[in-house]
């Protein structure tokens, strides 16, 4: 094992009960077993860094179910549905209360407690104090779609405490010129926005779109529905917070056609529906219309099930790490092509298979695009 990365996260949900207990899962297999398991990583040792060298040394959240108690027991608290992976050792980490702010609909109000989120009723932490307090170098964003506020919040936090942002939601910070300027100047390597999932809706679409294209045939049209019953999908029944959601989603899609950009009314990605018997079982519609050799018409149908959480669990794991190198090599702002091969609303969109060669590069030690 290496020297521990510091990481601090924002929202302890299913997400990040899916990052640590995999991270536990990686660690307990290599300590005990002497396994060095691969499985379900794109990467196992990324530059002398493995899974099990992240350590949570701070964490954030609202509910009253989870702030104050120790992180190895708020992962599993509700409204967290997510699959049981590992069990963890104590963190010596107790939930800090986080600002609110926009990070909690009010429309959830009308469900069940054990669905949604229930506010705790104190005061938030400085959340600054409380990343230079812990030493995290990292912080770990999974704050709710649509909390635009909040994630400013925690990203002026870490501006301030010198800690590098991994955003793993669609709030534009890595991606806004705005903010990149900003950790840019203060020294600080970021990576985000909007986490790409291992085998999940959005890069399977971009693939088969890249699959139309490289063999000669046109799309004229698609859809990507999805839905599920964690709390993701239930915040997301307020349509007003899918916004930015959708425009990455979109936009991911849409930067695999390059000039061939499909009209806004011909390519349609977004939820569909909260069905909290799903729970964190998310499920996806797809379609694609198009033609193929002389004209001739062609469609496409796919159905994805996977579990939503644990998706994109290996993908974050990466993008902490390959923060991590940049840390360690000076690199300030954002990490171009790391953001491109993760993210789904990168600074500069490129290919998957152009992005994964870049980073591949860097992991070598050669410069990060």
């Amino acid at each position: 094992m290496g020297e521990p990365i510091r990481v601090a996260v924002a929202g302890v949900g299913n997400c990040a009960s899916s990052l640590f207990q995999g991270i536990a899962y990686y660690r307990r297999r290599l300590a005990l077993e002497g396994v060095r398991e691969t499985l379900g990583l794109m990467h196992y040792d990324l530059g002398g860094y493995l899974p099990g060298d992240i350590a949570c040394v701070c964490a954030f959240d609202i509910d009253e179910r989870k702030v104050g108690r120790p992180l190895e027991e708020a992962v599993f608290a509700p409204p967290n549905c997510t699959k049981r992976i590992s069990d963890l050792e104590p963190t010596g980490v107790t939930v800090r209360m986080g600002p609110i702010l926009d990070g909690y609909p009010g429309h959830m109000a009308e469900f069940p407690e054990n669905r949604r989120f229930v506010p705790a009723k104190k005061a938030p932490v400085d959340v600054a104090a409380a990343l230079r307090e812990s030493a995290a170098e990292i912080l770990l964003n999974y704050l709710p779609v649509g909390s635009q506020k909040a994630v400013e919040c925690y990203a002026e936090a870490c501006l301030a405490a010198g800690v590098s942002l991994v955003n793993c939601m669609p709030v534009f910070i890595v991606s806004d010129k705005a903010w990149a300027k900003r950790f840019t100047r203060a020294g600080i390597p970021i990576v985000g926005d909007d986490v790409k999932a291992q085998v999940g809706a959005t890069i399977v679409h971009r693939t088969l779109v890249r699959l139309f294209r490289d063999r000669g045939a046109v799309l004229d049209a698609t859809y990507q529905l999805n839905m599920g019953g964690n709390t993701d999908f239930l915040n997301m029944l307020e349509r007003e917070r899918l916004r930015s959601k959708k425009i990455s989603k979109t936009e991911a899609v849409q930067a695999e056609l390059g000039e061939d950009r499909l009209p806004d009314e011909q390519i349609h990605i977004g939820p569909a529906d909260y069905v909290p018997w799903q729970r964190d079982n998310k499920v996806c519609f797809l379609r694609m219309e198009g033609r193929g050799f002389a004209g001739v018409p062609l469609n496409l149908e796919l159905r994805l099930s996977v579990e939503d959480s644990p998706n994109s669990a290996g993908v974050a794991i990466d993008a902490v790490r390959c923060c991590r190198l940049a840390r360690d090599r000076g690199i300030a702002g954002p990490l171009t092509s790391t953001s491109a091969y993760l993210m789904k609303h990168p600074p500069e969109q490129m290919s998957d298979t152009e992005a994964r060669a870049h980073v591949d590069e860097f992991i070598a030690g050669k410069r990060e695009r």
